[in-house]
């Protein structure tokens, strides 16, 4: 299929490029480096540098023998959005083009007021191109499981039927998101399902857990196609922080109590999970919901699986509980179903001791790299104050 990869520069939607051209399709990248341009304006840039898409995908054809196109623009902006779908026509797309970081989006006014900008009008523009130029369209959108919250009964794909009164009906299930980053992204799902209502459009969306990992069997041993990965408090995932602050010597950063439970899931498996929902189209006038997720833990349980890696490679872990900047509930129940993608066919990959050492040993290598004073940046969910920064 001809598939354009939106937001394709990012530490997802490059793997998924490659692993899309790689499985036969013609990939299309669009994206306007504003991760790239808030990680610097933050200080908070990645482990290592990471080439520009034209240089990415000269490096993947040389590699692979296959063609990535690039295209360089602002899905905010109108002309561009068109140009982009006029010239391509694409018969999927995956939207992955938003500001990603829940404590980027709590920082301050400006912070929330870009990914509120950004995050809306990005899926909106999308919405209206598919509707206007490629009707049939199957749109992939990335979700996120941080759009449920934490309820106490299980979190179910999507849906939820509900019986009130002798009658029933099947609705979206309840949302409590705990950022506005996650709120942005509840939105996005209200409007797709308006707009599946409204014009019939296709859309399958993914809400994801935290991801984690480097190596993709696309890129493996090739650190010039690597993601990004960045392992500070704004823009990196809870695993790939604790991994890096365990090499760096840093004490690992527990919120709280440590009982927040979350779902994950390995790099590897993402890239499947949304090869698999591309080759699996929803129906037209379908939303279709699947939790993309792997396996659950708990922060103690990640620091406690990072402290006994590093004790098998010879580095002494520690962890520092501090207070929770955020506003969430640090111990509840939490029990998402997440059987759709495995009916389809994923393989997970799990986060075994020999994962979580091979992926230790491979950030050992880029040890010196590491800015210790980027780690921890104290941003508060409390009216833009932010705590102190840990010793």
């Amino acid at each position: 299929m001809r598939i354009l990869v939106l937001g394709g520069d990012g530490y997802l939607g490059w793997p998924t490029a490659m692993h899309l051209s790689k499985h036969g399709h013609e990939v299309i990248v669009a994206d306007n480096y504003l991760r790239r341009y808030l990680s610097r304006e933050e200080d908070s840039e990645p482990l290592f540098d990471v080439p520009n898409l034209h240089q990415r995908a000269q490096l993947w054809k040389a590699k692979s023998g296959r063609e990535i196109s690039v295209a360089i623009g602002d899905l905010c902006d109108w002309d561009f959005v068109a140009e982009l779908f006029c010239a391509h026509l694409p018969q999927a797309l995956i939207h992955y083009a938003e500001q990603p970081s829940a404590p980027y989006s709590m920082k301050n006014r400006k912070t929330a007021t870009l990914t509120f900008q950004n995050n809306l009008t990005a899926t909106f523009n999308i919405v209206q191109a598919v509707h206007e130029f490629a009707p049939d369209c199957h749109i992939v959108k990335l979700g996120t499981m941080g759009e449920y919250g934490t309820p106490n009964i299980d979190i179910e794909e999507g849906w939820l039927e509900v019986e009130h009164k002798g009658r029933s009906q099947k609705f979206l299930f309840p949302r409590a998101a705990g950022s506005l980053y996650h709120t942005t992204k509840v939105l996005d799902t209200d409007l797709l399902w308006f707009y599946v209502r409204t014009w019939g459009l296709r859309v399958t969306d993914l809400m994801q857990g935290p991801v984690y990992g480097l190596e993709t069997y696309e890129n493996s041993g090739n650190e010039e196609l690597y993601p990004f990965l960045n392992y500070d408090e704004l823009w990196g995932t809870v695993i790939n922080r604790f991994m890096v602050q365990a090499v760096a010597g840093y004490p690992l950063t527990v919120y709280g109590k440590g009982g927040q439970t979350r779902g994950y899931l390995n790099i590897k498996d993402t890239l499947q999970c949304l090869r698999l929902s591309i080759e699996n189209p929803a129906n037209p006038g379908e939303l279709r919901i699947f939790n993309q997720l792997v396996e659950t833990f708990s922060v103690n349980q990640l620091a406690e699986m990072v402290q006994q890696s590093g004790s098998r490679i010879g580095l002494d872990v520690q962890v520092n509980s501090l207070p929770n900047p955020r506003t969430e509930l640090e111990e509840h129940y939490y029990n998402p179903t997440h059987t759709g993608l495995i009916e389809l066919g994923l393989k997970p990959h799990f986060l075994t001791n020999d994962v979580m050492d091979e992926m230790m040993r491979l950030i050992l290598k880029y040890k010196e790299r590491i800015r210790t004073n980027c780690i921890f940046r104290g941003v508060s969910w409390d009216s833009n104050d932010q705590i102190p920064t840990a010793a």
